[in-house]
C-alpha cells in the first residue's frame, strides 16, 4: 500500500465516523458528509448520462453532419428533435419562459410511462401469475403423479400458490370481504404482511452488511496507522499521529462550542425568566 492510498483511507474512516456522528444529533461533520456523498454521486451520474447517452444516442448519430446545417445533412437528421426537446427542458430556470418546459416533460413522462406500464404488467404480475400456476400445476400433478405431500415442491408451491390467490383477493373490493370471502382475504393481509416483513429484513441485513465492511474497513486502517511494522513504510505512524490528533482537536473545540452554547442559552432562559 503507499502512502496516497493510506491517504484515501484515511479520508474514508474520516467520513464513515462523521456520518455515523449523526447518532448524537446533526452536526457539522454529518453535513460534511451528507453534501459530499450527495455532490460526488450527482457528479458521477451526470458523466454516466453524458458518455452512456448523450454521446452514443445524440453525438454519434449526427456525427456525420455539418453544424453549419444544423446537422440537417446528417444520414439520421430526427435525432436533431428530442436534442431540441431536451434544450427545451432548461427553459425551466426562466420565469418567463417556464410553461415551454411543459411540453418535452409532458411528452417525457407519455412516452415514459407508456413504456414501463407494460412491461411492468408483463414483467411483475403476467409472468409470476403464470409461473405461479405453472409450477404449482407440474408440481402437483407432474413427473408421473401426485406429490403434493413433497416439502421441497409440492406442499411449498401449494403455500405460494395460495399466498398469491388470498393476496389477490384481499384488493378485490367489488365484493365485501364477509364469510369465507372475508377469511380468504384476512390470510392475504398475513401473507402480505410477511412479503413486507421479508422485504424490510432483507433489507436490514443489506443495510448491516454495508455496516460490517465498514467497520472492516476501519479495523484494516487501524492496523496500519497504529502498526508501522506491518507496512515497509515507517513514516505512515508518523503522519497518522497528526491526523489523528488534528481530528481529536476538532472534535475537541466542537464539543466545548456545544457546551458553551448550551449554558449561554440555559442562561439566557433563566434571564428572561
Amino acid at each position: 500500500m503507499d502512502f496516497t492510498t493510506f491517504l484515501w483511507m484515511t479520508f474514508g474512516v474520516f467520513v464513515t465516523l462523521a456520518t455515523f456522528s449523526f447518532l448524537y444529533k446533526d452536526n457539522p461533520f454529518y453535513k460534511f458528509a451528507e453534501h459530499l456523498v450527495v455532490g460526488v454521486s450527482a457528479g458521477y451520474f451526470v458523466i454516466i448520462l453524458w458518455h452512456n447517452g448523450l454521446v452514443p444516442n445524440l453525438f454519434q448519430k449526427l456525427a456525420d453532419g455539418d453544424w453549419y446545417y444544423l446537422w440537417l445533412n446528417s444520414s439520421e437528421p430526427w435525432y436533431i428533435v428530442p436534442a431540441i426537446l431536451g434544450m427545451l427542458m432548461w427553459t425551466r430556470f426562466s420565469r418567463e419562459y417556464a410553461w415551454v418546459s411543459r411540453w418535452p416533460m409532458a411528452m417525457y413522462i407519455g412516452i415514459s410511462t407508456g413504456i414501463a406500464i407494460p412491461l411492468t404488467m408483463s414483467t411483475y404480475i403476467n409472468k409470476q401469475l403464470y409461473a405461479t400456476m405453472t409450477l404449482s400445476f407440474d408440481n402437483f400433478w407432474g413427473h408421473g403423479g401426485f406429490n403434493l405431500l413433497d416439502p421441497y415442491s409440492g406442499l411449498s408451491n401449494l403455500i405460494i400458490f395460495v399466498g398469491v390467490i388470498s393476496a389477490l383477493i384481499y384488493f378485490f373490493f367489488s365484493k365485501a370481504h364477509e364469510g369465507w370471502f372475508g377469511r380468504v382475504a384476512d390470510l392475504g393481509i398475513w401473507t402480505l404482511m410477511i412479503g413486507f416483513g421479508a422485504s424490510f429484513g432483507y433489507t436490514v441485513m443489506a443495510r448491516i452488511s454495508l455496516f460490517v465492511n465498514r467497520i472492516q474497513d476501519v479495523d484494516d486502517w487501524g492496523k496500519v496507522a497504529w502498526n508501522s511494522t506491518v507496512e515497509p513504510n515507517p513514516n505512515y505512524s508518523n503522519w497518522f499521529l497528526v491526523v489523528f490528533w488534528g481530528m481529536v482537536l476538532i472534535i475537541v473545540v466542537y464539543i466545548i462550542k456545544e457546551i458553551v452554547q448550551h449554558f449561554s442559552s440555559k442562561s439566557k432562559a433563566q434571564t428572561q425568566a
